[in-house]
């Protein structure tokens, strides 16, 4: 395939299937059924498959198209969450929500809460800072923000907490990186003695793998869990990250995952709000989401 999808075909897409015709789609979207017709007829050429069934009462998803409009409408929750992280990061200034979230929260969690938040809140706006869980513990004891989330092993003093996830901290390797191919796991006193990849102190993740093994030894310390991966991937050493942040990269082979044996990497995604306060309007609302969200 030469040229992806735009989007707006495979809005038309879902949108056939949802109302059950082409027409309907085109009404839908205020365009003229020649102009969704031709949209629909090069969306099907570029994906050389055919999506939609025409006849004399009307248009239909083929077996194909019912397919293609259910990956159609993932691409586009994606693109709403996307969206949704993208102007929650403009607006912190003039937010009338505020949040902060520490880097795997705001990465791969927060921006779906926000879009969920938002599809039932109008037009709020929401504004998201994104930084390691110490400065959102501080920035919620100062209340520059309603509500934070922390990956910290612990809650921090001076605040109320509520589990919205948990997550898993992996030793991950670059393929050519002789513990790639280890027969037996890392214990922990390896993993203490040697020389690995970190996140600054105060950031969740370097906590909980402190916490898990005692001081580690930085090899190279680096401020955001991007940058941890590409030195990873470019054969820094190892490093200790979140599966939420390197799914992907085990899954296609970019990173390897090594075991170990006798540590619990395991921990509690939070989010925090000041001691003594009840949660309310928005903040309350966005909690909710991110709860529900967990199950």
């Amino acid at each position: 395939m030469s040229q992806p999808p735009d989007v707006e075909s495979l809005r038309l897409l879902v949108l056939v299937g949802e109302l059950g015709g082409l027409g309907r789609a085109a009404r839908a979207l205020e365009i003229s059924q020649p102009s969704a017709s031709k949209r629909m007829s090069t969306l099907e050429r570029r994906l050389r498959l055919e999506l939609v069934e025409r006849g004399p009462g009307g248009s239909s998803l083929t077996t194909a198209g019912r397919v293609v409009s259910d990956w159609a409408r993932r691409v586009l929750d994606e693109l709403d969450v996307l969206l949704a992280g993208a102007e929650a990061l403009r607006g912190e200034q003039d937010a009338e929500l505020r949040v902060a979230a520490s880097m795997t929260v705001a990465e791969h969690l927060a921006p779906g809460w926000i879009a969920e938040l938002r599809r039932g809140a109008g037009d709020l706006y929401v504004g998201l800072q994104v930084t390691n869980s110490g400065t959102v513990a501080d920035l919620v004891r100062r209340a520059e923000v309603a509500l934070g989330f922390i990956e910290s092993p612990s809650v921090p003093p001076g605040l109320n907490s509520r589990r919205v996830a948990t997550d898993r901290l992996a030793v991950v390797v670059a393929p050519r990186h002789p513990w790639s191919r280890r027969r037996r796991p890392l214990t922990a006193a390896e993993l203490a003695a040697t020389p690995l990849v970190v996140r600054e102190p105060g950031s969740g993740t370097r906590d909980t793998l402190e916490r898990a093994v005692g001081a580690v030894q930085p090899l190279l310390e680096l401020g955001s869990t991007t940058a941890v991966r590409s030195a990873v991937m470019n054969g820094a050493g190892p490093a200790v990250l979140s599966v939420l942040a390197v799914q992907a990269d085990l899954t296609d082979g970019r990173l390897v995952e090594v075991p170990v044996d006798g540590v619990d990497l395991r921990r509690s995604l939070r989010a925090v709000w000041p001691s003594g306060r009840k949660l309310g309007g928005h903040a309350a609302t966005l909690l909710a989401v991110a709860v529900r969200s967990a199950h």
